[in-house]
């Protein structure tokens, strides 16, 4: 049965498909001139097409008779397999797709930092389990081999700062920003950097606690103390940011994180948040998705979700700010 099979799929492959549609029309017109009409040929391509039929089934097909076209017994059997066949390939081709979020089923990989999932996640699972209960988002810490993972298939999205594109990478991957942010700073409350200005010589002198997902020392703030001669001291590098507000909380370190995620431990830990006494570069979260998944209607679905939890991060950003002017 094997080597049957093998030979049916070699016949196909040799086969021009074009002529299946083309003993279709035959088969309902029962006339070659007809059959051409309506498939847009000329008649003698028509004609030739069918005789290319003939040598390809090893059977007439159609015959002539005084009242046109009449089709074998091998050629009455095939028309309705032919029939259903065809409508199955239009409607595989052709037909609009449709996804319904409350009855997809569907696991998501989301390669993210703590720090994106913490602002992007609650509100994205809290609208996900209303409207699409089916999705669940798998999450994994974002490394240097995230990237290749997406090219390969292996994840589905990355929540992560934006990264230079080579001309490779532009055609197949998509990067859309979500939002930006800013860097404050977090101690304890009560720390001495709350009393008094905090000068960028009182904060330099001041143990810290660095955030370093990738384990590697050096960062923003250490680049800016650098320009100004200036050097820190870091007690505790973590890969989290998750950990470090409550060790922060307990001891006189003092870290530099993003401003909303430093806002909303504030309100859960007994934190301070002071604005950073030297200039430093904001950072932007962004959106990565390979280009095969543009189309997927599940995956944009999820997409469009995600941006909208950041158009409301915006919205919310703005009424602060005029509320604060």
């Amino acid at each position: 049965m094997f080597a049957t099979c093998n030979m049916y799929r070699m016949h196909l492959a040799a086969m021009d498909l074009n002529l299946v549609t083309v003993l279709h029309a035959l088969l309902a017109e029962r006339n070659v001139s007809r059959a051409a009409k309506r498939l847009g040929l000329s008649q003698s391509a028509t004609s030739h097409a069918l005789a290319r039929l003939r040598a390809t089934v090893g059977d007439p097909l159609l015959v002539r008779s005084p009242t046109g076209l009449v089709p074998t017994a091998r050629a009455v059997a095939m028309q309705g397999s032919l029939e259903s066949s065809l409508a199955e390939i239009e409607r595989a081709l052709f037909a609009e797709a449709r996804f319904d979020p409350g009855t997809a089923e569907r696991a998501v990989r989301v390669v993210t930092s703590d720090y994106a999932a913490m602002q992007l996640y609650p509100p994205l699972v809290e609208t996900l389990s209303k409207e699409a209960p089916g999705i669940s988002l798998w999450s994994e810490s974002y490394t240097d081999e995230s990237r290749a993972r997406l090219a390969r298939g292996e994840a589905d999205l990355i929540l992560a700062p934006p990264t230079p594109s080579t001309r490779e990478t532009a055609a197949s991957m998509h990067e859309e920003v979500l939002f930006e942010e800013t860097f404050v700073c977090v101690v304890r409350k009560g720390h001495p950097l709350t009393r008094g200005k905090m000068t960028v010589q009182r904060f330099a002198a001041e143990r810290h606690a660095f955030i370093a997902p990738g384990g590697r020392p050096g960062g923003v703030v250490d680049d800016a103390l650098a320009l100004q001669g200036l050097r820190r001291t870091v007690a505790l590098a973590v890969p989290h940011f998750l950990l470090a507000p409550h060790v922060v909380a307990k001891s006189d370190l003092v870290l530099t994180m993003g401003r909303r995620l430093a806002l909303e431990f504030a309100r859960m830990l007994p934190l301070a948040v002071l604005e950073p006494p030297l200039a430093l570069p904001s950072f932007s979260i962004a959106l990565h998705w390979h280009a095969r998944q543009t189309h997927d209607l599940a995956h944009t679905y999820v997409r469009e979700k995600i941006r909208a939890v950041a158009r409301t991060m915006a919205e919310q950003d703005g009424k602060l700010r005029r509320k604060k002017g």
